[in-house]
């Protein structure tokens, strides 16, 4: 069994004039909402094998929060250019090049990019995933590479405002 959680990064800054778009910090509201998800996490009792992260700081600091709640060693949090980028489908190499040996695959991202990545497993699809979003899917399969051909099954979509 595999398991592919999606996440988009939480609320970040729009106020720092000058601050490029990949170096926007997250606001303190984004970190709180952030850690109602890690909660709920928490109370399902998540381990995560990997989690890969855009570069873009707000992603990474989301990520952070999350291994930090999981007990990931944020150290091994891997950040990928790809994910930063526009288009799933590159996102999708590094999902069905993951080591095989792992179990669960965090990927932490931007929309559209997140939404349009899980639409393609989710039937329905949703209209988009707001911020601090988690998208939970599981596949019957041993391999990354299979999931092409496997149906997902949709754990959850979890995000802060249900949560409260």
């Amino acid at each position: 069994m595999k398991t592919l959680y999606l996440m988009r990064h939480a609320k970040a800054s729009w106020e720092e004039p000058g601050v490029a778009d990949i170096d926007r910090p997250l606001i303190p509201k984004g970190v709180k909402k952030t850690a109602l998800v890690v909660d709920y996490l928490l109370k399902r009792d998540t381990v995560i094998d990997l989690m890969l992260s855009s570069p873009a700081l707000r992603a990474f600091e989301t990520a952070k929060i999350v291994a930090e709640g999981l007990n990931y060693p944020a150290g091994k949090i891997r950040t990928e250019r790809k994910i930063y980028d526009t288009y799933y489908d590159r996102i999708l190499d590094l999902i069905y090049g993951t080591s095989n040996d792992l179990n669960s695959l965090m990927i932490f991202g931007h929309n559209p990019t997140i939404t349009n990545l899980a639409n393609l497993f989710l039937h329905p699809g949703i209209e988009a995933m707001p911020t601090s979003c988690i998208v939970c899917l599981s596949f019957n399969t041993l391999k990354w590479e299979d999931l092409p051909s496997v149906e997902a099954l949709q754990e959850f979509v979890i995000y802060p405002k249900m949560l409260k």
